[in-house]
């Protein structure tokens, strides 16, 4: 394909958001006319989306920026009661409708930092699949759209075959969950003229599965467009912490796959390797677990040093994915060198946390961390965690401080253990010696509390009620 025509293939092409595409001639006509109508489908198996789904907020943010279409934020309601098994070696865990839906409400709110919602023609809208599938006859649902799915190609899509390699169980109810997202796409086709899914680039065999069910029920021309998958450290999807197989790498002008029907879909765009940083370490995951989105389970100063600790060479690459700095000013932050790389950081942490926290927060943050590290003073605006004094008072164990019940700067106590004995935690900037002492009310500073650190760059205070 020759030079995208619309201003949205333009802005995905030159950032390195595009890693697979059905049509790129296809998705750039509809782009250019603005009736790029788009939807990407969010699961609500947790109280937060992590950093791993922001490839994809940040490509309907762009979709909707440039005029190209309005964006659908689908809320997996009913998807998520069977399980997507893709890039899993076992089953979800089944939630309540209960949970579901507080789930879903708690989600809801970090859209709206990327994306406009209202009636107007391209702004975006929210949709939850349950109103359709939990409706579903199902009698009726295999003869009119489970008869156009193979068994024989679905045992060949990633998401089933690497389960059933590994000898690990997948059930029947998880099997259907390609045909229901195959089954959302059209349904959004036929309710609001919905032509393009995007996803992450596991998702590549479920969605074309849609545009192939699509083709069958008369409804040829959708669209798929995938981005690079991030993983964590331990090789699963960006920010979540289950274990998983490490993907998303690209390969430039690759064939990459086919229809359910068997014909051929596409190939890679040219980009970056995306599962790693440039060192080759995998990314996404904090001490203390995953780098989810809600404030509430992460704060703004620990979203903020998760981008300020990002590797030099993969500074400018998240620039350009998790910012929307202009690509000149990009381009000056990438001719810094040696120390001045620092700068480029810097801005990295607080352009991506003003997005989703807030210009205000981004900056406190950045001050915080200013005169924590550059001055040396405690900052009041650190992470607080508020403890009872009476727990002070009877003491509370230094292991305990760190862990999940308290300070959540290590996953465990066995790891706080560990970090002791390779000197990574301090009390009041002073090294833990004893994986035995308590902290007690005699530890308080002037400023009446305890600053427990993990390295250099991760600190909460401990303030007593």
């Amino acid at each position: 394909m020759n030079a995208p025509k619309s201003d949205f293939l333009k802005v995905l092409t030159e950032r390195g958001y595009i890693h697979q595409t059905s049509d790129l001639e296809g998705i750039d006509a509809a782009a250019a006319e603005g009736r790029l109508t788009t939807y990407v489908g969010y699961d609500c198996t947790g109280p937060s989306l992590h950093v791993g789904h922001l490839l994809s907020i940040m490509m309907l943010h762009w979709l909707q920026k440039t005029g190209a279409g309005r964006p659908i934020t689908l809320m997996g309601g009913g998807t998520t009661r069977v399980g997507d098994p893709s890039g899993k070696d076992e089953s979800r865990k089944l939630l309540t409708v209960e949970q579901i839906e507080a789930n879903k409400e708690s989600i809801r709110t970090v859209f709206s930092r990327f994306i406009g919602f209202g009636d107007g023609r391209q702004d975006a809208t929210m949709i939850d699949n349950a109103e359709w599938l939990t409706k579903l006859n199902y009698i009726e649902f295999l003869r009119d759209v489970g008869r156009h799915f193979s068994v024989n190609r679905m045992l060949s899509f990633d998401s089933v075959k690497l389960r059933l390699e590994r000898e690990h169980e997948l059930s029947f109810l998880e099997f259907n969950y390609m045909i229901l997202q195959a089954y959302d796409f059209v349904e959004l086709n036929k309710r609001y003229g919905c032509i393009l899914q995007m996803g992450g680039s596991d998702q590549w065999g479920n969605i074309v599965n849609g545009i192939d069910l699509g083709r069958r029920l008369g409804t040829p021309q959708l669209y798929a467009l995938t981005c690079p998958l991030l993983t964590t450290a331990s090789g699963a999807k960006m920010g979540k912490t289950a274990s998983g197989a490490q993907m998303g790498k690209t390969a430039s002008g690759a064939q990459m796959g086919k229809t359910a029907s068997g014909a051929q879909m596409g190939k890679t765009a040219s980009g970056a390797q995306m599962g790693k940083t440039a060192s080759g370490a995998k990314m996404g995951k904090t001490a203390s677990g995953a780098v989810w989105l809600n404030a509430d389970m992460l704060s703004p100063y620990d979203y903020w040093q998760f981008w300020r600790n990002t590797e030099d060479a993969d500074v400018v690459r998240f620039l350009k994915l998790f910012t929307i700095l202009p690509m000149d000013e990009i381009e000056r932050l990438a001719a810094l060198q040696g120390a001045e790389v620092n700068e480029a950081k810097k801005v990295l942490a607080t352009e991506a946390t003003a997005l989703l926290h807030g210009r205000e927060a981004a900056e406190l943050a950045a001050e915080t961390a200013r005169k924590t590290f550059e001055q040396g003073t405690l900052a009041e605006s650190l992470p607080t965690i508020e403890v009872p004094s009476s727990v002070l008072d009877a003491g509370l164990g230094v292991l305990t401080a760190f862990g999940p019940e308290y300070a959540k700067l290590v996953p465990s106590t066995s790891e706080a253990r560990r970090q002791v004995k390779s000197g990574g935690l301090k009390v009041n900037d002073q090294p833990v010696a004893d994986e035995r002492g308590v902290l007690r009310a005699t530890d308080l500073t002037a400023e009446g509390v305890i600053k427990l650190s993990f390295g250099k760059k991760k600190h909460v205070l401990l303030r007593p009620v």
